[in-house]
């Protein structure tokens, strides 16, 4: 296959850049930082959006809608949170030809305006809990933008909960990072991830705990791919989100926030992609297969669209490709950028003796497949290569993670991959030290990689890496 990339190796950034514009993913929006994501990517978006939308009304959380503008004073309420996000603000301080009276801030997350209703909406311990998602463009201010990884405007979804009790505004934090976070990254992305709690000093700013997902790209710097928040009872008490109580005493709320983005298109990217473009999840592909004519006549065309029918019957995502004017190379080509996972090349020679070629992305093997045996031979090689991009992702972090004793041997090995180090051997000021080096702690665990309860647990690790 022709090389059309910079190969991963000699320069990771450019590589990236490179699949994105050759793949048709996205472009560059006309204001530095934005981006347009293109059908090839936006479909992509779509199914990961479908996918996870099912799994958070699974954990019994209802969908709204909030404005985008925020007016300025309901940010100032929550201390801690506006100073957390005041360097990326986007204020709108005119409109309609005037001075606006107050200034609005563009959405960058929705604590406060959704606090707001919370309050409004919330006035016995019979409403709670109150279950609520979103899925919204926010705002972010970004000073070094790069495509899906960090864009002044990018879409996500976020949840935001209020509970009677802390335990169980605790239990569902817990819930959605694990089995709607954890499990929509491992089953649907195929990406291995490193649960754990944030630090301190890395916690979403207003929060009491924050749990995120960590994974190894395939330079071997860490991103995070969604986090879980527990926020105590401070946005309750900013805006008055009270409740009575069985015992008909008054009570302020425990509320939660919790969120995933289109930055998990740019994990995708970085963790599966090659030399030749994306390799998709089968699971996640929008189009699992591509059916394709090499060249036309000695029915050719009609043998194919039979083909799409009967993968499609077998409930295969499934697109013919009959552009038998269009140059199969550079259509082969732009199926291996954009990942299909799977290729059933159909041309006069093969099908003259019966057979096919199936060619399959994630491992490079091209085979001739009878005609009656290409729809097993494709359901069999989407489920294993499903497994074989989660297996691959595991092995190489694997590779690349060790374990090391002292904070100097974890900066040093953050270089070059990940390191686990005892957290009791870093600390809130190693942790400044690490910073300084462009080093960060990605999350405490417990040795046995399960979620600790506390900061302050004996015998945590901490992971640390250079990252996204």
């Amino acid at each position: 296959m022709a090389r059309v990339l910079t190969p991963r190796a000699e320069d990771f950034p450019r590589w990236y850049q490179d699949l994105i514009a050759k793949a048709q993913l996205a472009d560059n929006g006309p204001v530095r930082g934005t981006m347009v994501i293109r059908p090839v990517g936006y479909a992509i978006w779509e199914r990961m959006q479908a996918d996870m939308d099912a799994r958070i009304k699974e954990a019994g959380v209802q969908n709204a809608y909030f404005p985008l503008f925020i007016p300025e004073s309901y940010l100032r309420r929550e201390a801690d949170h506006v100073e957390g996000f005041s360097p990326e603000l986007a204020v709108v301080t005119h409109a309609g030809g005037k001075e606006l009276a107050e200034p609005l801030v563009v959405r960058p997350t929705s604590e406060t305006v959704i606090g707001e209703f919370m309050a409004k909406w919330v006035d016995s311990y019979r409403d709670l809990p109150l279950l609520l998602n979103q899925w919204a463009n926010v705002v972010r201010w970004e000073l070094r933008p790069r495509t899906f990884l960090r864009t002044t405007e990018f879409l996500w979804q976020e949840g935001h909960t209020a509970h009677a009790t802390e335990a169980d505004a605790r239990e569902h934090a817990r819930d959605i990072h694990k089995n709607v976070y954890e499990a929509f990254i491992t089953e649907m992305l195929a990406i291995p991830v490193v649960p754990g709690r944030k630090t301190k000093g890395e916690r979403f700013a207003g929060a009491t705990n924050t749990m995120t997902v960590e994974a190894m790209m395939g330079d071997t710097k860490a991103l995070q791919m969604g986090t879980s928040h527990e926020l105590g009872q401070n946005f309750a008490k900013a805006f008055d989100i009270t409740y009575s109580s069985a015992e008909r005493t008054v009570e302020h709320a425990w509320t939660t926030s919790w969120g995933t983005s289109t930055r998990m298109v740019g994990g995708l990217i970085m963790v599966h992609g090659d030399d030749n473009g994306l390799r998709l999840p089968p699971r996640l592909a929008p189009i699992q297969v591509q059916v394709m004519v090499v060249k036309a006549g000695e029915g050719v065309a009609e043998a194919a669209a039979k083909l799409r029918d009967d993968l499609k019957a077998a409930g295969v995502r499934v697109k013919l490709d009959d552009r038998a004017d269009i140059p199969f190379g550079r259509r082969a080509v732009d199926a291996e950028l954009q990942g299909i996972p799977i290729r059933v090349e159909v041309g006069p020679r093969d099908l003259a003796t019966g057979n096919v070629t199936v060619a399959r992305r994630i491992d490079g093997t091209k085979s001739p497949i009878p005609l009656g045996d290409v729809v097993g031979a494709v359901t069999t090689g989407l489920k294993a290569d499903q497994q074989r991009l989660y297996d691959s992702a595991l092995a190489f972090r694997e590779e690349n993670t060790v374990d090391v004793k002292t904070l100097g041997e974890g900066i040093e090995a953050a270089q070059t991959g990940w390191a686990r180090v005892p957290w009791s051997a870093v600390g809130e000021q190693g942790e400044k030290e690490a910073n300084g080096k462009a080093v960060t702690v990605r999350c405490l665990t417990r040795d046995d990689g399960t979620m600790p309860d506390s900061d302050d647990e004996p015998n945590l690790i901490a992971i640390l890496a250079r990252s996204y």
